[in-house]
């Protein structure tokens, strides 16, 4: 009985020592457990403005695989990203945005649409998190909010380019704008379309549409019976094949303009053989290798798109590189460079360093300027081919042209 006595003592010694880490080697992932920094993913997974949301996603995730570890302050952090659905819509997205915040993120990407963007705006800002705008392009995004930063072109310049693209390539002197009702993004680059082609001696003809609207009919009608040479429509990905397809099917044949959010492969797939004479604005082209990172960047993302079927579905199973995709991994990119040059995980620490960054990007040299916006004055024009069901590239414009 004194034997077995002493047996369980000695076994519930050995127990202990072995929960208490007694003297055995230490851990290594049990090390690493407390040393993670935390990079938001807050875009639009589902809703009208899903699909884009899915591609700026990519850019990140493509990064993330390759950066998946951070130095901040001589301390080597594994990177989480966590991510969020705002829905593409505004109401959804603060509480996205509220649920980033209790994730405890060091600094958030996105999103795909301007409107979610500005709505959750105030929340980065009043939790002392800062946000990396992807392709978001409107002013109000970044204006009076310290918080939030991006690094594309802002619709003043994308609505002066495509007016001066319908112009001086179209030679259009009539244009007809049709913008959502009570979108950020649609109705901001429909006014600064307006403000430019005016300016240059156009005349310009409007009509609006409401929110998940599908018949356009109405429209087409009243732009069939007009005098105008083109069409500029900045809408959401869904909402594009419905209009493309509408007005050809009512015999309309003059060229479609439209933003940046027409860049996406799903409007091919949908409008098909209708996605003749259509033209968008843009901010990367994947054959537009003479930048080294770029060079390097769009095999390297295609080998990884093609690598996981899910990611294949996510880019409209496609591995065309989309211009969101290149944004989005340039996006990661700067927030590892702040949290590189941060004295700690801390958003405010890390929003205190973001002005002062600066990249050689996929899509070209990334500063900011004062706004905390992207000093960026080019973006690419491109075009549907139904043929190759792609999108080719014409070419390259900036504001001074």
């Amino acid at each position: 009985m004194k034997k077995l006595l002493s047996l369980v003592m000695m076994l519930a010694m050995v127990l202990g020592l072995a929960a208490c880490g007694g003297d055995q080697p230490a851990n290594n992932d049990d090390q690493q457990t407390g040393n993670v920094v935390k990079i938001g993913v807050f875009e639009p997974y589902s809703g009208e403005n899903g699909p884009g949301g899915k591609q700026e996603a990519l850019g990140m995730k493509y990064a993330h695989s390759l950066k998946p570890t951070v130095d901040i302050a001589g301390v080597t952090y594994d990177v989480e990203l966590v991510e969020v659905d705002n829905q593409s819509d505004t109401t959804k997205a603060v509480t996205a945005a509220q649920s980033l915040v209790s994730s405890e993120v060091s600094v958030i990407l996105g999103s795909y649409g301007s409107g979610v963007s500005i709505a959750a705006g105030e929340t980065f800002k009043t939790a002392q998190i800062p946000a990396i705008g992807v392709s978001c392009t409107n002013p109000q995004v970044t204006l009076g909010n310290d918080y939030y930063f991006r690094i594309c072109f802002l619709d003043p310049f994308q609505g002066t380019v495509m007016a001066n693209f319908a112009k001086e390539e179209m030679q259009a002197d009539t244009a007809y704008v049709i913008t959502q009702l009570g979108d950020d993004y649609s109705s901001g680059l429909g006014a600064y379309f307006t403000k430019a082609f005016e300016g240059m001696g156009g005349t310009v003809l409007t009509a609006e549409f409401q929110t998940g609207e599908t018949d356009f009919n109405a429209i087409m009608t009243n732009v069939l019976n007009s005098d105008a040479d083109v069409i500029f429509v900045p809408s959401s990905v869904q909402t594009a094949p419905l209009v493309i397809m509408q007005a050809r099917q009512m015999g309309i044949t003059i060229p479609i303009l439209a933003g940046d959010t027409w860049e996406n492969e799903s409007i091919i797939t949908n409008a098909g053989q209708y996605a003749t004479d259509v033209y968008l604005s843009t901010f990367f082209d994947e054959n537009d290798t003479a930048n080294p990172a770029a060079a390097e960047f769009v095999p390297g993302f295609k080998a990884w798109l093609n690598a996981d079927k899910q990611n294949l579905t996510d880019n409209g199973d496609s591995d065309g590189v989309a211009a969101v995709s290149a944004l989005g991994f340039d996006a990661y990119n700067v927030a590892i460079a702040a949290l590189e040059a941060a004295a700690s995980p801390a958003g405010a620490d890390v929003q205190a360093v973001l002005p002062g960054v600066a990249i050689d990007g996929v899509t070209g040299a990334i500063s900011f300027d004062e706004n905390g916006d992207a000093n960026k004055n080019m973006a690419y024009v491109k075009t549907i081919n139904v043929e190759t069901a792609a999108f080719d590239f014409l070419k390259t414009q900036t504001i001074a042209e």
